[in-house]
């Protein structure tokens, strides 16, 4: 007799017709080998900052990058191309695009981020215009391109930002005092002004809060605060919006709070968490997080500029 293997035979006789079939059961009784526990699965880790998603048409908000040329074509509303006139003569390539009302609207001086004036912006006025503001988008580089042009006149995006650098604060600001000056004096308008901007324009918007006289709201989407000469100056209600995962803007924040706070002026910050840089714009981003950001600041700003234009 095997020591480690018994081997047991039995002998069946199944009936299929004249002749048997047989069958031969063998039973391994080998010690089995040791059972294995297969490792624990490993976590799901969250959505990475380069994951996208699918930014869907929704006319509750601004169009994606993506989206905007097709958004501004499919429009009802009125938009036009105008010139402003700065104060050393250049002509100022301004978008305005006008609500679907009966009575005089706010108007919202749109601040183009370092990218100039694009299709998105002008997609973003179309929303404001959706919103019932007359929205303003001066071109800030007008004249600075080749042959004096502007956004338009340069063959790529690092060409215009290299052009708004060159502006300096003083020449940024006599640019949006002469288009607010025209927006002003817009005959659908009610004379209320705000400002909105973005990334560059985000801090263009905060600082220009601090003109004198200064306007009714100043709305920033994710641009640094003024430097601590210009902060105390600040006098117009200031909406930020900022992304949660945009440390160089964010860190201006808190001297921001307590400069305006000790003036007595209103400066209400939001930050969304896992968001970044330009979210509005760059809406299929960072696994759903600057999505998501734009579904809650939006009708923020919207709700902030019916308080002070109205």
């Amino acid at each position: 007799m095997l020591a480690r293997r018994l081997l047991m035979s039995i002998l069946l006789v199944v009936p299929v017709g004249p002749v048997a079939a047989q069958v031969t059961l063998v039973r391994d009784t080998t010690t089995p080998p040791p059972t294995t526990t297969a490792p624990p699965a490993a976590p799901m880790s969250a959505p990475s900052p380069t994951d996208t998603v699918v930014v869907p048409f929704d006319d509750r908000y601004p169009p994606s990058e993506d989206h905007a040329k097709t958004m501004l074509e499919r429009s009802p509303r009125h938009g036009e191309f105008v010139d402003v006139t700065s104060p050393s003569g250049v002509a100022l390539r301004t978008w305005v695009s006008y609500p679907e009302r009966k009575d005089r609207a706010g108007t919202v001086v749109i601040i183009h981020e370092i990218f100039g004036l694009s299709d998105w912006i002008r997609g973003v006025a179309d929303q404001l215009a959706k919103e019932g503001f007359i929205a303003v988008a001066p071109d800030l580089i007008s004249g600075l391109g080749p042959g004096g042009g502007g956004t338009d006149s340069v063959a790529s995006r690092d060409d215009v930002v290299k052009l708004v650098r060159t502006l300096t604060p003083e020449e940024t600001t006599a640019r949006l005092n002469a288009v607010r000056a025209y927006a002003a004096k817009i005959p659908a308008g009610n004379g209320k002004i705000a400002t909105m901007g973005f990334c560059w324009g985000g801090g263009k918007s905060f600082a220009y809060a601090a003109n004198d006289p200064p306007p009714q709201a100043a709305v920033v989407f994710y641009g640094v605060s003024p430097d601590s000469v210009t902060l105390p100056n600040v006098r117009a209600p200031v909406l930020g919006l900022y992304g949660g995962d945009d440390a160089r803007v964010n860190m201006t924040i808190d001297a921001a709070k307590a400069a305006l706070k000790k003036k007595g002026h209103s400066y209400d910050p939001h930050l969304y968490d896992g968001a970044g840089h330009g979210f509005l714009r760059a809406q299929s981003l960072r696994g759903g997080a600057n999505l998501a950001a734009t579904r809650k600041a939006w009708p923020e700003a919207i709700s902030f500029l019916k308080k002070y234009l109205k």
